[in-house]
């Protein structure tokens, strides 16, 4: 099940919204949430259901081994365990394929591949439930007693597909007492429909126009060989576009819906455009990602004087991997973590000294660039990518075909730009902070929930099958 789903949006949800205000009981409310949850996991494939509560099971056991010998071997073993489990889980269903052909390449071994199906939301589960065990062992969290507590954690629907990647610490006060209130419901409400808005009204929009430029992936992208130089800059920023909305547009369903049930989770994406550096664009792009592998990777004590960098260099090839079984993927992390790198050699102080105008140019260059590596799973195909970039595929500056494709989507474009950018809670800010301007930009602020949602709910029943992107992860 998907949340840009009109049987979503208008049967499940409200169904489950019902049967979870009817009681007060915080523990009844949890059982509504692990039914409902485990229903909306089931509804595609309902044979991985059981991989999510082995998974559940064996972190929860771990926690508990933890909190009965914290100094003792038996932590340390737990530790291990949860190590070798999750990261054995991933490497098993994600990887294996990925590791027998590169085995064969090298080798001319000629093992058979196996072509192994991904339960939905492993990438995800798997880092919540490995950053529980790890928090436990550091004391940074108290193990959860309840087996029943800790398996609404890791299914609880909102969030447990595509993330956000919620760690225990930021809900555990919440799992044992919470309330919503009237303000939870607004901005939760509101907060849905803006990213329904964004995936349904743009991102589905701007994957059309890149399919018009760089051709279907069951044809290799063969739109690319006919590509003007400008023509292919356009598609790369509208990649970037596109991934954004796509994206964010689901950390905004899933953090709206744990409003609705009383969780806040943390936000995921902070306008990443407006950067001035890479670093900074890490900062503001999938921050629970990111933030996981700063504090569980990169200061792991293995790498001696040299650890900051050698763990960048780890951080970075693991943040790549994550993303896919593709070599582009690997390529992609060690790209940005190239970048990083050079900026801490620059150092802070320097990089703050450029001037605005070229630090943009600098990080939008870099940023684009990125996102066509992350685009182009076949490396071939990146090659000609990055040939038609400079016109080497022997193609024109400029095409009349490039010209009727953005002219014919210009108002898309220009509504990604805005919507990319802080441009409406800039505004929002300094309506609220004149006399009498609230009332007339919430009222509008009404008015225009209603259009977005009316307008998706259209385009929903024309297109039935709306995936996010972060679901092949």
């Amino acid at each position: 099940m998907v949340f840009a789903d009109l049987f979503f949006l208008y049967f499940f949800l409200p169904v489950c919204l019902i049967c979870y205000f009817i009681t007060r009981s915080t523990t009844v409310r949890n059982l509504v949430l692990i039914v409902f949850s485990l229903i909306f996991y089931a509804w595609g494939e309902p044979i991985w259901v059981g991989i999510l509560f082995v998974s559940a099971l064996m972190d929860y056991a771990n926690g508990r081994m933890i909190e009965k010998h914290p100094e003792g071997v038996q932590a340390k073993l737990a530790l291990a365990f949860s190590l070798l489990f999750n990261l054995g889980l991933l490497f098993g269903f994600k990887y294996t394929g990925f590791f027998v052909e590169n085995l064969n390449a090298v080798t001319g071994l000629g093992l058979p591949v196996p072509k192994i199906r991904l339960p939905i939301g492993i990438s995800f589960y798997s880092f919540q439930t490995l950053s529980y065990t790890i928090d436990c062992y550091w004391g940074k969290v108290k193990p959860q007693k309840s087996f029943l507590k800790f398996l609404m954690y890791v299914s609880l629907f909102p969030q447990l597909v595509a993330g956000p990647i919620v760690r225990y610490s930021v809900i555990a006060d919440e799992i044992e007492d919470r309330k919503t209130t009237i303000k939870d419901v607004s901005e939760g409400f509101s907060r849905i429909i803006l990213g329904l808005g964004k995936k349904v009204i743009i991102a589905n929009g701007l994957s059309t126009v890149v399919t018009s430029l760089f051709g279907e992936a069951e044809n290799g992208y063969e739109a690319i060989n006919s590509l003007s130089v400008l023509g292919t800059w356009y598609g790369a920023i509208l990649v970037g576009l596109w991934y954004y909305f796509d994206f964010s547009g689901y950390s905004d369903i899933a953090i709206g819906l744990g409003r609705l049930f009383g969780f806040h989770f943390n936000e995921n994406f902070n306008y990443p455009f407006v950067c001035k550096t890479i670093s900074e664009f890490w900062q503001r792009w999938h921050i629970s990602l990111s933030s996981f592998f700063r504090d569980y990777v990169l200061y792991i004590p293995i790498f001696g004087k040299r650890r900051k960098y050698g763990g960048l260099f780890l951080v970075w090839f693991l943040t790549g991997l994550w993303h896919g079984a593709s070599w582009n993927f690997v390529f992609w992390g060690l790209y940005y973590g190239l970048f990083i790198m050079m900026e801490m050699l620059i150092g802070k102080k320097r990089m703050k000294k450029m001037p605005p105008p070229l630090a943009h140019i600098y990080t939008k260059v870099v940023i684009f660039l990125g996102f066509g590596i992350f685009y182009f799973e076949n490396l071939p195909q990146l090659v000609k990518f990055f040939k038609a970039l400079i016109g080497l595929n022997g193609n024109a500056v400029i095409d009349s075909y490039t010209a009727n494709i953005f002219m014919g989507n210009i108002f898309l474009f220009i509504a990604a730009i805005v919507f990319s950018l802080p441009i409406i809670p800039k505004i929002r800010e300094k309506a609220f902070a004149k006399p009498g301007s609230a009332y007339i930009f919430q009222s509008a602020g009404v008015l225009c929930n209603a259009l977005v949602l009316l307008a998706s709910s259209l385009l929903l029943l024309n297109n039935t099958n709306n995936p996010f992107l972060y679901f092949r992860f």
